[in-house]
């Protein structure tokens, strides 16, 4: 190879990002930091003489790539994603968080009906068989729980040592399969008047919400698929409802039962729970939309990065507003702000993958992301939430998220040091 090639191949290798124009054999990923404790890379393996194994019935992860959602063991408990180890935008799904009320019940797809009755002309009980012969769509979108991020949202519940997994693990984004709702309203003839459902699912809780009636003929499905497969039981399997960009527990799963009102039920499960206590001593209900939110997934606890230099810090961001619009980065605590690089493809009400060039000179600071959807709406600071509601609300804390990268390069929850 010519000097003049091997110059040619070296100006290629630059990359020109947001932040400048870096050699890119200087910049440093996560694969470049170590979890704490510090593991041994192991040695490098001779190349086999012998034939691997013969396909199979059932794919398998590499012995050494063995992702865990992080789990409870009551009934009414949750298993979180493990974000930090996750690629591009979809949720594996056998990694896509859970949120029971009564535990994951036994259903055969062949036995399951669902009923849609009251403000209709024609009240009908659908077959599984029968739902999947009308026009199906596809769509990749997030699920967050209105619960996610609460474990870092009161003053005096600010944890250092608080994994993404554990902080944000409670969101998934998958491609969801079903009928449009609005093609089985059709079906039946909503009655003048109409303008909510109550959707019960068929699990020991009864677990019930109230929708108005609007958001169903907007986008929700009656979903059957995940992932290019039938949704898995955890997920809702055979049917559930699918909400796009609302509260997960309105998603209601192993949907039984649509009835049409004309009013909010006031279920058990909107009342004593996803309520919010505000401040002032009022409460706020019905608070479906998830707003804008991100998080940074690298550097966060417990990587820690070995020696000063270029880093690339990564993301999620997403908003049940629509698209997100705008992510930047703060390296200095919030004094100063950057924007960061978003990874297509950019959807309404899905996650998106953002990426920021960092330098990293060795000192003690504070990274922080906060992103913009494309109704202008600003992910706020935590000051601002406890201003708008109070330190005592359970849902919706989509407060900007800190890391503290400290000058031994260990990476710790930051935020209490702001507050």
């Amino acid at each position: 190879m010519s000097k003049e090639d091997r110059s040619s191949i070296s100006r290629r290798a630059w990359i020109t990002t947001a932040s400048g124009v870096v050699a890119a054999g200087l910049i440093k990923t996560q694969v470049d930091a170590v979890e704490l404790p510090t593991q041994q890379a192991p040695d490098v393996q001779p190349v086999p003489r012998v034939p691997g194994r013969f396909p199979s019935g059932l794919g398998q992860r590499a012995p050494g790539e063995q992702p865990r959602r992080q789990f409870g063991e009551a009934l009414s408990s949750a298993s979180r994603t493990p974000l930090q180890d996750l690629m591009g935008i979809i949720t594996p799904s056998d990694l896509h968080f859970e949120r029971h009320h009564g535990g994951v019940p036994d259903i055969v797809s062949g036995d399951h009906e669902l009923l849609v009755h009251g403000m209709v002309d024609r009240p009908m009980t659908f077959r599984m068989a029968d739902l999947m012969r009308y026009p199906q769509v596809s769509r990749i979108q997030f699920l967050e729980c209105s619960g996610n991020g609460g474990g870092v949202y009161s003053r005096d519940r600010m944890p250092t040592d608080i994994t993404v997994q554990s902080l944000d693990g409670l969101l998934s984004t998958s491609e969801w399969t079903g009928v449009p709702v609005s093609t089985i309203l059709r079906e039946v003839g909503v009655r003048r008047g109409a303008s909510w459902i109550l959707a019960e699912g068929g699990d020991s809780a009864l677990m019930s919400r109230s929708v108005p009636l609007e958001k169903v003929m907007d986008d929700a499905l009656l979903a059957y698929g995940q992932n290019g497969e039938r949704m898995r039981p955890e997920q809702g399997y055979p049917l559930r409802l699918f909400l796009p960009g609302w509260e997960g527990n309105t998603s209601v799963k192993w949907l039984r039962r649509i009835e049409i009102t004309d009013r909010p039920t006031y279920t058990r499960d909107e009342t004593s729970k996803y309520t919010e206590s505000l401040g002032d001593g009022t409460a706020r209900q019905f608070s479906f939309t998830m707003d804008a939110k991100s998080v940074i997934t690298f550097p966060s606890y417990p990587f820690a990065l070995p020696d000063r230099g270029w880093w690339e810090i990564k993301g999620l961001a997403w908003s049940g507003r629509g698209r997100i619009a705008r992510v930047e980065v703060s390296t200095d605590g919030g004094r100063s702000w950057a924007d960061a690089q978003l990874q297509g493809p950019v959807l309404p009400k899905c996650t998106t993958r953002f990426r920021h060039l960092f330098d990293w000179n060795g000192s003690d600071t504070i990274i922080l992301s906060r992103a913009t959807d494309e109704t202008g709406y600003v992910q706020p600071t935590v000051q601002q939430l406890w201003e708008a509601r109070g330190p005592n609300t359970s849902y919706h804390q989509n407060h900007q998220r800190a890391w503290k990268i400290a000058s031994t390069g260990e990476v710790t929850f930051g935020l209490g040091e702001l507050v």
